[in-house]
Parts: structure tokens; sequence; C-alpha cells
């Protein structure tokens, strides 16, 4: 086999990647969240005192450091560390760790730090068995997720836990870390050098993610360990990174944050942002159909009738996406993004219609008026069905004064129309007709 480029010589140290191996060993040294795990921080002063009060739930991206910041919080507290992945891990195995755990606790007195990574891949009943042995102090519960644990974790679990928010690395921290790496006996150990500007590259195409960045790194080292080379090109690197995956949890919160980019951009008339947000959910490919069906609202929520057009774009677009699919599918997409983002916007149909249902809701269900009904048999003319309708067509310029609410909602604006886009000329339409027909509220 060949060796890696580890100065090691212990055969399963050697195994380890690199992302592992050089995993810091005190709080001085980790990189990234200092406004957790800064000095002067809460957490920071609870955990320089050897102790741990609570539970915790770390929630952050892949890569900026939960797995790390956790076996560094068990070192501090001195805490018998048990890991988990509730990827691999089932919950039986967490049950036979806390038994074992409690018949400990009259030899060992440490309590047993229980990490769980992807907390979030455990059901609620699988949580749920985590309650009793936190309440009786058999185990400090820590809890690593990617996902909002508003959502995914158990709300019992939540109350008796800290959450607390890490965030996606910044390429500085990234750099600094791939340069540790490289020197740290642990790491590389001197033995390669990177040309500059090498790890800049690397660091800022890891999206946030220290892992994928020593990943490239370790990869294109071994590389080089093989041919007797010592630089650490631009190129060679790139070519390790290979066509960076953008990613996105399709069922997660990711999925709507980045949903919710686009609408916003969209309504503040920002194309490029709008083609940024949809050229992230594209190539991270996202269904292209649940893309459309978000433009077709839209399309009638913030442009309405300001633009009738934004509308039939917006169709055209399903359309195009059932008829071609991927890849080709994203230009028409873009199109009907770049349309959505400069055509004028008006919400006055959506408030219209919200204004309407919030009536509907909140009053009785008023009978048709009788003048308004169809009165297709005789017994229902003899009721009254119908009568003194009157016809708009036999009118001047077709229309009336009739009354077409219930009585007692007579008068009842709900759509107020904007002096903006197309909607301009039906605001001309709108004042006409309300002056031929005038009604007594506001």
């Amino acid at each position: 086999m060949m060796d890696l480029p580890f100065p090691e010589s212990n055969s399963r140290a050697r195994r380890r990647p690199l992302a592992d191996r050089v995993r810091p060993t005190t709080l001085d040294n980790f990189v990234g969240q200092d406004r957790i795990v800064g000095p002067g921080t809460l957490l920071r002063r609870s955990l320089e005192g050897g102790e741990l009060s609570q539970s915790i739930v770390l929630w952050g991206p892949p890569g900026c450091g939960k797995t790390t910041l956790a076996r560094l919080i068990a070192a501090s507290v001195e805490c018998r560390f048990v890991p988990f992945s509730a990827a691999t891990s089932g919950i039986a195995d967490v049950k036979r760790v806390i038994a074992d755990a409690a018949k400990l606790r009259s030899i060992d007195k440490r309590p047993l730090l229980l990490f769980v990574d992807e907390i979030h891949r455990f059901n609620k009943a699988q949580q749920d068995a985590f309650l009793p042995h936190i309440e009786d102090g058999t185990v400090v519960f820590i809890g690593a997720t990617t996902e909002n644990p508003s959502f995914e974790v158990i709300g019992p679990l939540l109350s008796r836990s800290r959450v607390f928010v890490l965030d996606a690395l910044e390429a500085p921290q990234i750099e600094d870390i791939l340069e540790r790496a490289l020197l740290s006996d642990r790491g590389l150990g001197g033995r390669f050098r990177a040309e500059e500007g090498a790890l800049a590259f690397v660091a800022d195409q890891a999206q946030g993610d220290a892992r994928v960045a020593l990943n490239a790194l370790e990869y294109a080292a071994t590389v080089l360990a093989k041919s007797n080379e010592e630089t650490l090109t631009r190129a060679l690197l790139e070519d390790a990174l290979q066509m960076r995956v953008v990613t996105t949890d399709k069922a997660g919160e990711s999925h709507y944050n980045l949903i919710s980019a686009l609408h916003k951009s969209l309504r503040g008339s920002d194309v490029d942002a709008s083609l940024y947000w949809l050229a992230r959910m594209c190539e991270a490919g996202e269904d292209p159909m649940y893309i459309a069906r978000r433009l077709v609202r839209f399309a009638s929520e913030d442009v309405g009738v300001a633009d009738p057009n934004a509308l039939i774009q917006a169709l055209a677009v399903k359309e195009a996406v059932q008829f071609v699919g991927y890849p080709e599918c994203k230009l028409s997409l873009a199109q009907a993004v770049v349309y959505l983002a400069l055509a004028p916007k008006s919400n006055s149909l959506y408030t219209a219609y919200e204004n309407a249902a919030r009536t509907v809701m909140e009053t009785p269900p008023y009978p048709v008026p009788l003048v308004i009904r169809n009165a297709p048999t005789k017994l229902m003319k003899n009721l009254g069905y119908g009568k003194g309708y009157k016809y708009p067509h036999d009118h001047p310029d077709n229309v009336t004064d009739q009354e077409y609410l219930p009585e007692p909602l007579k008068g009842r604006r709900f759509y107020r129309a904007k002096s903006y886009g197309f909607e301009k000329e039906l605001k001309k339409r709108l004042d006409y007709f309300r002056s031929r027909n005038p009604r007594e509220k506001e």
C-alpha cells in the first residue's frame, strides 16, 4: 500500500482522513464560532470551569465544526465521550450504551457525554428515548444537526437543551485551517508547499465547509507524494476539487430559504440577485416544476394586473419545463425570472382577495340577493328570484347602479387599484365604473 503523506509511523493514524487527524485539541486552536466559544463567552467560561450545566444542540451547516466542538466540550468537562451518528446507529445502540453507563456510575463518577450526530435522522419515538436518562443525569446530551431544530428535534428535548447556532466558516478561516494542516505533524508535516493563492482558491470554493477543503488538500497531496513532487499548484487543487457540487436539502430549511430569497429578490426588482438564487437552485438539482409553480404564484401575488402578461410568461415557462426538462429548461426559467423581476409590481390582487376572504370568515354566510339569482322555474320566479335585475347591456355604457353584494355588506371595497403599470389603466376603468355606481362605504 502506498504511504500517505503523513509523518507519523502509526499505520492506523495514517489511514485516518486528514480532516480527522488535524482536529484541534484545545478551544484556543478551534477556528471560527467566536460568537459561541470565543474568549469571554458564557459557554467558554463554563467549559473553562470544567462544567456543562445542560444538554446542548449544535445547529449549523456541514463542515463548520460541530463534531470537533462536541469533542472539545467533552475534553473540557472530563466526560466519558461516546459519539453516535444517527445515520449509521440505531436507538438500540444508544440504549445499550446508556445501560452500560448506568452500571458504571457506581465505579466511574464521570457523566457520560452522548454525542448524537445528525440527530434529525432519529424520529420522535427515538428522540423520546433520551429524555429519562437526561432527566436522571445518566447522560449529558449533545446533538448536532444541519436542519432547523425547531422542526427536526422534539419539543421536550429542545426544552432541556441549549441551542447554539454555528455559522458556515469564512474563506480566510478555512485557509487558516489548510495552512495548519500543511505544517502540522498530525497533518502533512511540512512536506509540501502551496503555490501562492492556491489555498485561498480552495478555501473560497469550499462553500464554508472545512471538510471539503481538507479532503481536496489530502487528495492532491497524495498524488504529489506518489510522484515525489512538493508543490501544490492551483491547477492540481482545482482538479482535486473537481466540479464542486452546489448543495441544498430539498426537504429541509435551505430549500425554503433559497426559494424565499428568489421570491424576495423578484419582489424587489433585483434581476441579478434573482438570477443568482435561481442558479443556486437549478445547479443543486431543485425540481424545476417547483420553481415554475412558485413563479406562477409570484406572477399573481406580486405583479398581478400591473402586468397581466406576467402570468402568461409564468405559465409558459411551466409548459417549457414539462416539455424540455433539465438542463434546457434552465434558460426558460431564467427568461421568466428576468421578466418577472423587471415587471411593474403590485400586490393589489393579493390584498383584495385577502380582504374578501377575511370578510367571508368574519361575517355570516349571507344569502345571495334575490335580484341576482337565476330563476329557471316558475316557482323560483314567484319567489322573487331575479326580480328587478338590471341587465347591463340594456343600459348606456353597459353600466347600472345595481348592487351585487348582500345587503349587510353593501358598499364594501375589497380591491384598491394602484397607479402603476397596466394597473394604472385599470384604475381609470375602476374609477369610472364606481363613479357610475356609487356606494356608501369606502
